[in-house]
């Protein structure tokens, strides 16, 4: 038996740091945390300084054991989970759970998982900060309190198994507000001119492009303009040249990451942490939640004969950035390769992307600025007080954008390589066409994962290690979704000189199209109007990131966590049971007009099973008719003459094989029915105008997949099968579904054999119960 236990989160991480510690050393994983609040009540006792009530999870009980029965017989266990809060509480709970005794027992940290951090690691070890336990004890129990409380309000005043969330709620809020601002913004037009000149010289002709420094409000005047054009020449005013420098970006934290990764890789917030985690975990990268810029004096010296090597000495420039976050103490680096020389690694090819990605951003932040030369070419008009600007910009010297360029969320990002031929003041340009483009502006744009993350940034909303779990859940509770906008078509006017002429002509382009952006749901919508009404302050950017602040004094020692809540707790209290008292049911009612047929009042609304429309009061005596809605509609958008429709369903489509086939909508969206089975549509079929031909072939293909499905019937007992499913074979009885013991094959499974596993299983699970 080992004589030193070293507990990790992961079992990929425990694979990592065994290859580096000797056989004297035992590593295993937890699996994460192994305890938290029960689910079954509240757990924290409030009459009792907020005391959380703790359990061993269900699914780490064995974990547990297995860890217990190693660390009797060990000297020492070395607790190794993350060095952020989480990863501090991890430990706490390890000590709590197994027992273990304080004086045996040793906490260490490291930033990067490398021979040399791990045993630099296991020579300074520490004990555990109980300050870091209490920060993120404080945000459990907080975040407990807050979703205990504000859950069962939202159930009865807006819709059943809804949930609230301190963080989740404000991220909503701000979704919903962005949602806002674009349908009440109302787009203004200006008219842009263009020109193309060209110029005359012993070297031949070249184009030159420009763009006047006036915009102009009308059509008229933009009219006006061009004809004044008409007669005019065009000469160089002034040539200016100016000398600039472009710096690169600092190495990566976590939110950075995350915004990259969206706009160069396409990746979304939830994957960029999961192939980070994977990459942290096998050694490649420094750990991936942290605020910190820094980059330690062993990265830039390696950083440094990375670029000497690749590039050369003038393209090295060592920098140490400044964080400016004052909270950054959950880590002490940046996000970097823990072996600069290799720029490239096995993996998939997710990890490959990503790793790149960090490598690039690391090696470029320690390497000379590019030096550029700016041109701003001013044209006179001779009929004209205003002038043309033709701009250009040569790079004299790439240095770090040998590498890397950051990008921005904007089509411009900061770099033009317009390049403008040699021009003199003086010289004179022939007109090639001028061009007057009408031109909108644009509303606020939506949040994609990655702006959002900006956002919350920001305004201190959140910490690394919450930006992903936060936006994962706002969209798991549909609240937000995550989704694409065809757009729509826009007519705008275009007028060009040429020739000595103006001509006008009437295009068109699409706008408004939008992808993987972030837009509310009705009841995402309905949840936050009603939050904002009655809990402001809950919702308040200023106190979430109050309380963030907080948490970062509890974990500096210099706040008491159960005091921090004591203050929350009482006035958020007073209002849950005022609120409960005082408001409204919330709907989100909206009258879309009168049904032709009977005269009652249309609405659409939230109901217990989501958005649908109404026809007739609820409180009449005779009973509303009620209708759900179709996928992508909306409370906020759906006409009176789409309400109608939907009371046409069920509608009868036709028959097949003696039965009816029925088309209608349901709780999990639109379907066939056909023979008391139900078939779902697909996204392009509408329920209202389905054919009796494309429903067959929906029941034929439901039927061919799960033919396919079928490794194995029993005329004995049609109830049991061997199914083919996502995760492997295994047996299907009525609604139940039991796994394949290891080493069985199913397509040779007996009915015998079947009962037998199902009666064990079930004797496993009853003794469960009994227990």
């Amino acid at each position: 038996m080992a004589k030193n236990l070293v507990i990790v989160e992961s079992p990929a991480k425990a694979k990592t740091i065994e290859k580096f510690l000797g056989k004297e050393f035992a590593v295993r994983s937890s699996f994460g945390h192994v305890r938290d609040l029960s689910k079954k009540d509240l757990s924290v006792d409030l009459e009792n300084d907020f005391i959380p009530k703790y359990e061993i999870s269900a699914d780490k009980k064995k974990t547990i054991t297995d860890l217990k029965k190693i660390a009797k017989n060990a000297e020492i266990v070395w607790l190794a989970t993350d060095e952020d809060r989480e990863g501090e509480a991890i430990s706490w709970h390890l000590v709590e759970a197994l027992n273990l005794d304080e004086s045996k027992t040793k906490r260490i940290v490291f930033h990067e998982i490398t021979k040399n951090a791990i045993l630099d690691a296991i020579k300074n070890p520490r004990n555990l900060d109980h300050h870091l336990v209490d920060a993120q004890q404080a945000r459990r129990v907080l975040d407990r309190l807050v979703g205990y409380e504000l859950s069962p309000v939202l159930w009865k005043k807006v819709k059943p198994a809804l949930s609230a969330g301190r963080v989740q709620s404000v991220a909503v809020r701000l979704i919903v507000e962005r949602e806002e601002e674009i349908k009440t913004f109302k787009s203004d037009s200006s008219f842009r001119i263009s020109a193309k000149f060209i110029t005359d010289s012993d070297s031949g002709s070249s184009e030159v492009s420009a763009e006047l420094s006036k915009r102009f409000k009308s059509k008229e005047e933009a009219l006006a303009f061009l004809n004044t054009c008409i007669p005019a020449s065009f000469i160089v005013a002034s040539v200016e040249k100016k000398p600039a420098s472009k710096s690169p970006a600092p190495p990566f934290i976590t939110s950075t990451l995350q915004q990259e990764a969206s706009r160069k890789l396409g990746f979304s917030v939830a994957k960029t942490m999961m192939v980070a985690q994977q990459l942290y975990e096998s050694g490649k990268i420094t750990y991936m939640r942290t605020d910190s810029v820094n980059l330690s004096k062993l990265a830039l010296s390696m950083a440094k004969k990375v670029i000497t090597s690749n590039y050369g000495d003038n393209y090295v420039k060592t920098r140490q950035f400044k964080t400016k976050s004052k909270s950054a103490q959950e880590a002490h680096e940046a996000i970097r390769p823990t072996y600069m020389e290799n720029q490239e690694i096995g993996g998939d090819s997710s990890q490959k992307r990503l790793y790149e990605l960090i490598w690039k951003r690391t090696v470029a932040s320690q390497m000379a600025s590019a030096i550029l030369e700016k041109t701003i070419v001013n044209i006179d008009i001779s009929t004209s007080k205003e002038n043309f600007i033709a701009s250009g910009e040569v790079i004299k010297f790439d240095g770090f954008l040998k590498v890397y360029l950051e990008s921005t969320d904007d089509e411009d990002n900061g770099v033009t390589r317009g390049m403008l031929p040699p021009l003199h003041k003086d010289d004179k340009l022939a007109r090639k066409e001028i061009v007057a483009t009408q031109k909108f502006t644009q509303s606020p744009p939506r949040y994609t994962e990655a702006s959002l993350v900006k956002k919350m940034e920001e305004l201190g909303i959140g910490r690394p290690s919450t930006y992903a779990p936060t936006i994962s859940t706002i969209q798991k509770r549909e609240y937000v979704e995550k989704a694409e906008r065809q757009g729509v078509e826009r007519k705008y006017i275009y007028m060009s000189l040429v020739n000595g002429k103006v001509k006008e002509e009437v295009k068109a382009e699409k706008t408004g199209y939008e992808k993987n952006k972030l837009f509310p749901t009705d009841i995402g919508t309905i949840v936050n109007n009603f939050l904002v009404q009655y809990f402001d302050n809950i919702l308040d950017y200023n106190f979430t990131a109050s309380v963030e602040k907080e948490f970062d004094e509890i974990a500096q020692g210099n706040k008491v966590w159960n005091e921090m809540i004591k203050e929350f707790y009482t006035p958020f209290h007073d209002r849950i049971q005022d609120t409960l008292e005082k408001s409204k049911k919330q709907s989100g009612e909206r009258l879309l007009g009168q049904d032709p047929e009977t005269g009652k009042n249309v609405y659409a609304k939230i109901g217990r099973y989501g958005p649908l429309v109404q026809i007739g009061e609820s409180r009449e005596d005779e009973k509303p008719k009620f209708a759900g809605m179709n996928k992508g509609q909306s409370i906020e958008n759906v006409t009176l003459e789409e309400a109608l429709d939907m009371f046409k369903l069920p509608r009868e489509i036709g028959t097949y094989e003696n039965e009816v086939l029925t088309a209608a909508i349901g709780r999990f969206g639109p379907y066939v029915r056909h023979k008391n089975q139900f078939y779902s549509l697909e996204k392009s079929d509408d329920p209202l105008s389905i054919t009796e031909e494309r429903g067959i072939e929906l029941i034929n293909n439901k039927r061919q997949a799960d033919k396919e499905r079928i490794i194995k019937e029993f005329a004995e007992d049609k109830t049991i099968q061997v199914l083919k499913g996502r995760y492997g074979a295994y047996i299907s009885q009525g609604k139940k579904n039991y796994r394949i013991p290891k080493g069985k094959d199913p397509a040779g499974l007996s009915l015998e054999e079947c009962k037998d596993i199902i009666a064990a299983a079930d004797n496993r699970q009853a003794g469960k119960k009994k227990k």
